[in-house]
């Protein structure tokens, strides 16, 4: 397969066989960038789970501390009051009935969905559309709250909500490219101490497999998994 001289170039940079530390890892996915835009960092973690499990599924939330680079559009759904204190908290749309129409006709111009508990009855009609999405309203990620001031600021400072897949991976953005490289470090510190500390009871044998470290047009970065566990006591 014949490549780019730019995928060459930024391949070259990379020894496949080395496991970087967290912070060297985050030079070089900052140096390999070389798109024209501004590519979006994520990290990759290979977890010994079996999401077939319940007791086995690695799900939560995490504040970002430097956000994700990318403007998160959020969508409450609750009645006139509440919605009311959405919109005026930040949320790009807001209501209950029209809402749920827009979505049931195909609209999903969002990327974040915020339920109060009191809707949930109109709002679990749509699970088959936002459940395989990964938008539908939780209360144990916070999606499902009376506080949904509190929530639509949290989702727009760049809290991300991830659940992993059914081979045991997690595939998260943790931010930009152009991120000054102390920020894009402890963003990709806060997820990977996140999914650390969140290891199930049920998890038998090696938690974190592998950890990987890319950009949208870049190589996978290896990370060395000590690094990233010696990351959790700091």
């Amino acid at each position: 397969m014949k490549r780019s001289k730019r995928f060459n170039a930024a391949h070259s940079k990379v020894d496949r066989l080395k496991h970087y530390a967290i912070g060297e890892a985050c030079s070089l996915v900052k140096e390999c960038a070389t798109a024209k835009f501004d590519e979006t960092v994520e990290v990759t973690m290979n977890l010994g789970v079996d999401p077939r499990h319940a007791d086995q599924i690695v799900r939560g939330t995490v504040s970002l501390p430097h956000g994700t680079g990318k403007p998160v559009r959020v969508l409450v759904l609750a009645k006139s009051d509440k919605a009311k204190e959405a919109i005026d908290a930040g949320a790009d749309f807001a209501g209950l009935e029209d809402q749920v129409q827009k979505i049931k006709d195909g609209w999903l111009d969002f990327d974040s969905v915020i339920a109060t508990p009191d809707v949930m009855g109109e709002v679990g009609k749509l699970g088959r559309v936002l459940g395989p999405r990964g938008l539908m309203p939780n209360p144990k990620v916070g999606t499902v709250t009376m506080d949904v001031a509190k929530a639509v600021n949290e989702v727009k400072a760049g809290r991300i909500d991830f659940r992993v897949d059914k081979y045991g991976i997690l595939h998260v953005g943790v931010g930009r490219a152009s991120f000054d490289l102390e920020k894009l470090q402890e963003n990709v510190e806060a997820f990977v101490k996140t999914v650390i500390r969140l290891k199930p009871s049920g998890a038998k044998g090696t938690y974190v497999k592998g950890i990987t470290l890319g950009s949208t047009m870049g190589p996978g970065i290896k990370i060395d998994k000590a690094d990233a566990l010696a990351v959790v006591g700091n």
